[in-house]
């Protein structure tokens, strides 16, 4: 009987020594600490991730970066015929926030027209993700990027010095 409780006890801590340590349920990751909930959010699931055609005449396109810190965004969207941006792609090199802060701004011109999009500021972006101080340029990177998408896609819209003639 003995023999069985040692064998019993011999197994039990084998599991427990085999078994990966847990965390303790409240205990959260370097990142979850470090950065806000929305942050994270954005950084696990970033929102419209990928590129659109740059060479679509409907499409502009905007790559901005921060020397500082080494962060490269570019944010492109789509305009229909309207004048609304119909869709918005970006791909971000860079921290957490930066990271966040171009996911949430894809989501926020989508739907918009080109002049409601100019309106976005990066103070806005920043409130809405509890952007620490530190981390205000990753919120002036996307209205950059914004600002230059729409630069690109008006710049687009204008005819062309041959074509203005012909006409």
């Amino acid at each position: 009987m003995a023999a069985a409780g040692a064998g019993r006890l011999r197994r039990a801590a084998s599991a427990l020594l085999l078994r990966p340590p847990r965390l303790p349920a409240r205990e959260l990751s370097a990142p979850a600490r470090l950065y806000h909930k929305k942050v994270v959010d954005h950084y696990e699931n970033p929102r419209n991730v990928g590129s659109l055609d740059k060479t679509s005449k409907n499409v502009g396109t905007g790559l901005v970066g921060a020397p500082a810190c080494g962060d490269v965004m570019k944010l492109q969207i789509q305009v229909d015929e309207k004048g609304r941006i119909v869709d918005a792609r970006f791909k971000t090199f860079g921290c957490g926030s930066a990271i966040a802060s171009s996911s949430l701004a894809t989501e926020w011109v989508k739907g918009k027209t080109v002049e409601e999009a100019l309106t976005i500021k990066n103070t806005d972006i920043a409130k809405e993700l509890c952007l620490p101080p530190v981390k205000l340029h990753c919120s002036m990177l996307a209205e950059d990027a914004i600002k230059a998408a729409l630069a690109d896609y008006k710049l687009k819209q204008e005819p062309k010095a041959g074509e203005a003639e012909k006409k």
